[in-house]
């Protein structure tokens, strides 16, 4: 049997809490049984699920809201569930990215039980993001994402200048401890880190400017991306503005991070020589809300082949039958009596 409510059909075994047998009621009745049901049944579904359902249970669609059935085990996503493969974590960025521009997010409760089960089964995040500071640029929101969804690393100009710095082993924790296979360098428009390293590095035209001594962790900061200004500056028709510079150093200066985590960790290039790890780029525009996903970077190759081209050789030893002359080293009297 169905009982019809408008244009949603529940089964009796929905209706398993009212147990009057439907059977015996005129068409009036029926008509009455419905206004009835209706509210109580919408109240059930909003306070409560039944096994095997998702902890959203969203009991009537709203506008600009998507309905979400998650299959991870404790309702969230945490240890229990299997890593991500790196080609589904980026579709489920983009798709996240596309529901947020279209004002279409997924409903979620991100309440006390997922809390608990985060804390009590672990963090299993299927992605990496390195993204800029900017407040401007909330990560978890423009992926249409929750706790325990993506790794994140943020500092100003989503950068990556020093080897010790925390950046590079955050990164290596998050690919070798926690097992995710994407890693997203993530840069965004109007950048005011990229737009102030462009107007200094742009402004050093003199060799006394270029000399100065950086007299803040700010300006070592800067000074750190002044190679990316200029980078970007030499891609661009002569005379471009120091805007037009600073628009096309974001795309750069994506790139040139990538280039740095792969020079700096060597686990990271061993995953990602393997096919373990993808690293990938992108730019958030903080107007359209897009995200422009760039790929990989194009001198990737170069950078995982700096191994072989880093490889110490040792001097050729000379051979002492061909000069007549004894070999130096522990075993020559030479060695032994100290003369020359």
């Amino acid at each position: 049997l169905w009982l019809k409510t408008g244009s949603l059909k529940l089964s009796r075994k929905d209706c398993w809490y009212y147990r009057a047998p439907f059977e015996i009621f005129s068409a009036n009745s029926h008509r009455d049984l419905q206004h009835q049901l209706t509210p109580a049944m919408f109240a059930f579904c909003s306070s409560k699920t039944q096994a095997g359902e998702p902890s959203q249970c969203v009991p009537q669609s709203q506008p600009g809201v998507t309905r979400q059935y998650t299959q991870h085990t404790h309702g969230i996503r945490t240890q229990a569930d299997g890593s991500v493969p790196a080609e589904k974590a980026l579709q489920k960025l983009e798709q996240g990215n596309s529901r947020y521009v279209e004002g279409m997010p997924q409903q979620r409760s991100f309440d006390a039980d997922a809390r608990l089960a985060l804390a009590q089964h672990g963090q299993n995040p299927f992605a990496t993001i390195i993204g800029c500071a900017d407040s401007r640029c909330p990560l978890e929101i423009f992926f249409d994402v929750q706790p325990g969804d993506i790794f994140v690393l943020r500092n100003a100009g989503n950068t990556c200048t020093h080897a010790e710095g925390s950046m590079v082993g955050s990164v290596e924790y998050s690919v070798c401890h926690l097992h995710t296979n994407l890693i997203l360098v993530l840069g965004h428009t109007c950048c005011g880190a990229i737009a102030g390293a462009t107007a200094t590095a742009l402004s050093k035209t003199d060799k006394s400017q270029n000399d100065a001594q950086p007299s803040s962790t700010l300006d070592k900061l800067l000074a750190g991306l002044g190679p990316v200004a200029l980078q970007a500056a030499s891609e661009l028709p002569a005379g471009s503005t120091v805007e037009e510079v600073a628009a096309h150093a974001v795309k750069v200066n994506v790139f040139h991070t990538i280039e740095k985590l792969l020079t700096y960790s060597k686990p990271l290039r061993e995953k990602v020589r393997q096919g373990e790890v993808v690293v990938q780029g992108a730019i958030y525009d903080i107007v359209s809300g897009k995200v422009d996903f760039l790929g990989a970077c194009p001198r990737q190759a170069l950078v995982l082949d700096m191994d072989a081209a880093l490889v110490v050789r040792a001097p050729p030893v000379e051979d002492s039958t061909k000069e007549g002359k004894p070999v130096q080293g522990k075993g020559s009297a030479s060695a032994k009596t100290g003369g020359a």
